[in-house]
C-alpha cells in the first residue's frame, strides 16, 4: 500500500454498485376500444398508467423485476351488439418507494410521493371510438419518465454515537451542529455544506448517531436509517480506539463497530450497503492510535479471518466496498483536506458514470426510433 492515508479497498463478493436512486422507464397508456357505428356504441377507454408509492419497494426491485422497464396499460374493449358501451383496459401500476420525484425527460415535475399509497397519473390510456370520432379510437399517452429519489444530501455520516460526526461536519463545513463528550448530541439532521476552490459544494447530513438494534427502531432507529436513505452516499465515521454506549454494553473496536453499522443498514433495507461509501477512522490525535490505524487496515483487508469477533447473527450477510479508508482528527484538523478530496473523487465519479448512462440511453433510443422509420 503506497498511501496508507487514503486506501482503495475490494472485497470479493461484494455488491458495490447495486443501489439505484434513479431510474428511467417507458411508459404507455392504453388504446381506447372501436365504437359500434351502427348502433352508435362507444369503445372502452385505454387503461392508464400510474406511480404508486408502496413502503416495502425499492427502485432496485423495480429495475431487477422489469428489466425491460416498459409498463404499457390495457387496452379498451370493443364496443358489440351485447355491450354497447366497452369495458375500460386495465390500469398499469408501476410500484415505487415513498420519497419519489416523478419527472418527464424535460425535467418537468409530473408528481411526487411523499406518503405510501400517494399516486401519480404518467400516461393517460386512449379515449374510445364514439359518434365524435367517427367511432375510431385514440392511442394512449406515451412517454419517458424518470423515478428519483428525493436526497436530502450527497453524503450522510453514519456512525455511532460520539464517533466524531457533529465535530467532522464541522471541520468539514460552515455548520455549527451541538457538540459534547456525551453520546446523544445530534437529535435531528443537520446540513453542511463543503465548499471546494471551482466554487462546486456538497451538501453533507449528520444525521441522528445510530445504536446496536437501530434496524427494530431502537433509539431513534427508524427516523435514523430513512435519512440514510435519502443521501447520495455514505461516510462511515468511527473512533479509531473504539466505542462503548454506557458500562452496561459492550466494547466495541473500531473494526467491529464497522461491522455492526453495516448490519444495522442491510437488516433495515438490504441495498442500503450497496452506496457507495468512504470510511472515515476519527480521532488520531488520541495516544496509539497508528497502531490501531494498522490493525484496523489489517482487519478490513482479511475481514473474514477476523468475523470471530462478534457472533454470527451480527454479521453482514457481504462486506461492503469503501471507495477510501482516510484516518483524520476532526478536533485537530488532521486529514480533512485529504477527506475533502476524495469525497469529490467518489461524488465525481457517480456524476460522470450517470451521465455516461444517459447518453447511453438516449443513444438506443435514437437507434429505435430509425430503426422503426426503417421498417415503414
Amino acid at each position: 500500500i503506497t498511501n496508507p492515508s487514503c486506501l482503495w479497498l475490494y472485497y470479493p463478493g461484494s455488491h458495490y454498485g447495486n443501489f439505484v436512486d434513479n431510474l428511467r422507464l417507458y411508459v404507455r397508456g392504453g388504446s381506447g376500444g372501436m365504437g359500434l357505428p351502427r348502433l352508435g356504441g362507444q369503445g372502452g377507454k385505454g387503461g392508464d398508467v400510474w406511480v404508486v408509492a408502496q413502503k416495502e419497494m425499492t427502485l432496485k426491485r423495480v429495475k431487477d423485476k422489469y428489466p425491460q422497464k416498459r409498463f404499457i396499460a390495457g387496452v379498451g374493449t370493443n364496443s358489440s351488439v351485447r355491450a354497447l358501451r366497452g369495458q375500460k383496459g386495465e390500469d398499469q401500476e408501476v410500484l415505487a418507494p415513498p420519497g419519489i420525484t416523478v419527472t418527464n425527460d424535460d425535467g418537468m415535475v409530473l408528481g411526487k410521493l411523499n406518503t405510501e399509497g400517494d399516486r401519480v397519473l404518467v400516461a393517460r390510456g386512449g379515449q374510445g371510438g364514439s359518434y365524435h370520432s367517427e367511432f375510431l379510437p385514440s392511442k394512449g399517452q406515451s412517454r419517458q419518465i424518470r423515478l428519483d429519489l428525493k436526497l436530502i444530501a450527497d453524503l450522510g455520516l453514519v456512525g455511532f454515537p460520539n464517533a466524531g460526526k457533529s465535530s467532522l461536519l464541522t471541520a468539514l463545513s460552515h455548520a455549527k451542529p451541538q457538540i459534547a463528550s456525551y453520546a446523544f448530541t445530534t437529535l435531528r439532521p443537520e446540513i453542511g455544506k463543503v465548499m471546494y476552490e471551482d466554487h462546486k459544494q456538497i451538501s453533507v447530513a449528520d444525521l441522528p448517531g445510530l445504536i446496536e438494534g437501530a434496524h427494530m427502531n431502537r433509539g431513534m432507529g427508524h427516523q435514523f436509517l430513512k435519512h440514510v436513505e435519502r443521501t447520495r452516499q455514505l461516510l462511515f465515521v468511527v473512533d479509531v480506539c473504539g466505542f462503548q454506549l454506557a458500562s452496561k454494553t459492550p466494547f466495541r473496536s473500531a473494526f467491529e463497530a464497522v461491522q455492526l453499522l453495516i448490519k444495522e443498514l442491510e437488516l433495515y433495507k438490504e441495498d442500503l450497503p450497496c452506496k457507495p461509501a468512504v470510511l472515515v477512522v476519527n480521532k488520531m490525535d488520541l495516544p496509539d492510535a497508528e497502531d490501531k490505524l494498522s490493525k484496523l487496515q489489517e482487519q478490513l483487508l482479511n475481514p473474514h479471518e477476523f468475523s470471530h469477533l462478534l457472533p454470527d447473527d451480527m454479521l453482514p450477510k457481504n462486506n461492503m466496498v469503501f471507495r477510501h479508508v482516510v484516518p483524520i482528527s476532526a478536533a485537530t484538523g488532521f486529514g480533512i483536506a485529504h477527506l475533502k478530496t476524495c469525497i469529490r473523487q467518489s461524488l465525481d465519479k457517480d456524476a460522470s458514470m450517470a451521465t455516461d448512462s444517459l447518453h447511453r440511453d438516449k443513444l438506443q433510443a435514437l437507434c429505435t426510433a430509425y430503426s422503426k422509420r426503417q421498417v415503414l
